[in-house]
């Protein structure tokens, strides 16, 4: 039973370090001419990764989704920050009907981006 209870702490202390990839995990073209290796700047390609969606000069940490009934679509909270500057908003993702990529949807703005193949990035 000892070691039951220890191996139990030790899971619960270890299970915050696992991270798992997220539906919305990848490298997606800024414009179809977008160089997808380029990562965070102009005329480059944004990412997802492990909950953090990687934008040009800045980054946001996607925190507390929460999944949009009927539909292929999670808002999150994104903590952001770029530009020594930090702010929070909250942003739609959802899969994109028509292709592999995503819609991602802002306060007043919707922006769709195709994926990056495997090999272009």
């Amino acid at each position: 039973m000892k070691y039951l209870t220890s191996f139990s702490f030790a899971a619960a202390v270890l299970m915050p370090v696992l991270v798992f990839a997220g539906p919305y995990d990848g490298v997606y073209k800024q414009t179809a001419h977008s160089e997808c290796a380029l990562v965070g700047v102009d005329g480059g390609s944004l990412k997802i990764e492990e909950v953090v969606f990687h934008g040009v000069e800045m980054e946001c940490r996607m925190t507390n989704p929460v999944d949009i009934n009927d539909m292929n679509a999670t808002i999150y909270q994104m903590e952001c920050s770029g530009a020594g500057q930090t702010w929070t908003e909250r942003s739609i993702l959802m899969k994109d009907a028509e292709t592999d990529g995503i819609i991602m949807v802002w306060n007043g703005y919707a922006f769709r981006y195709d994926r990056c193949e495997e090999g272009e990035y």
